[in-house]
């Protein structure tokens, strides 16, 4: 992990975990070196993630490391998340990580999962919010004293002006487990108003990640994730996807591309089982 605020506590006491890959500015590449090797000897392989919105200093220095130890034992796998949604998304995949997977279907887990993670926040201003289309409407309405709105950046993007009459974001379908950490916001919204909406099985809060206002373009927020939390349907989610070698690198994969080299399926081979694994009803049944 790039950030030791998107390391979540882990959920038991079998989840492990994760190790900080830290910034250039903050460890000298030498030492990068020297700490991926150990990993790599004590563990074997290393799943490194790492959200998309990182400095590119940072994402070349990960790079750097691995090109220099010439392995290809270590994954790196760039995430499209929020911050808050890419450290649920590392906590799940080390849930997995104690199971019975191979290292190239954690890596490639990875994809998956972003699909069930509804990601979003509730913000004060959308002026400087730029990750989902805002229409010069909104952003006037932005400017209005009190305004307030909720978006959800995935797995598909929504906005909505929050208000007595207006509807939540449309939310998972399945159980779920709300994560919440609040910026420059004493909104309550989000656990009186969306939580319900989307039929949460239990909240959870956490710090706000120190990215979260970059990302957000704004520091009064309060932002969210809902996940699914039990390891037995992160299992099953993922057992349930074919599973290929990969052409170039040979490591199992699940999905369409390699989470080690990134080398994508042939398209031949780029399928799933046809009970469709990406179907809501493959995961758990709607809360009544």
């Amino acid at each position: 992990m790039t950030s030791a605020d998107l390391v979540l506590p882990p959920t038991d006491q079998q989840t492990p975990t994760a190790a900080l890959l830290q910034a250039p500015d903050a460890q000298a590449l030498e030492m990068a070196i020297g700490d991926m090797h150990v990993l790599l000897e004590q563990h074997g392989y290393v799943v490194a993630v790492y959200p998309s919105a990182i400095p590119p200093a940072h994402e070349r220095r990960l790079y750097s490391v691995r090109s220099v130890l010439e392995s290809d034992r270590i994954a790196l796998v760039k995430v499209d998340l929020p911050p808050l949604g890419v450290a649920v998304l590392v906590r799940q995949l080390r849930q997995l990580s104690i199971c019975d997977f191979s290292p190239g279907v954690v890596a490639s887990a990875a994809r998956l999962l972003t699909h069930y993670i509804h990601a979003g926040a509730l913000l004060h201003s959308v002026t400087r919010f730029d990750r989902v289309p805002v229409d010069l409407r909104t952003h006037a309405k932005s400017w209005v004293p009190g305004s307030q709105f909720a978006v959800v950046a995935g797995p598909e993007p929504q906005l909505v002006r929050v208000g007595p009459k207006a509807d939540p974001p449309t939310g998972p379908e399945f159980g779920t487990h709300l994560m919440t950490a609040k910026g420059q916001s004493q909104s309550e919204w989000v656990k009186e108003t969306l939580a319900p909406a989307w039929q949460v099985q239990a909240i959870h809060e956490s710090a706000l990640p120190s990215e979260s206002p970059a990302w957000w373009g704004t520091g009064k927020l309060v932002e969210f994730a809902a996940y699914l939390p039990d390891i037995s349907v992160l299992y099953q989610l993922v057992s349930s996807v074919r599973r290929e070698n990969c052409h170039w690198c040979g490591m199992d994969l699940i999905g369409d591309r390699c989470g080690f080299c990134s080398s994508p399926l042939p398209a031949a081979e780029n399928r799933m089982h046809s009970a469709g694994v990406l179907s809501h009803e493959a995961l758990a049944p709607p809360l009544s």
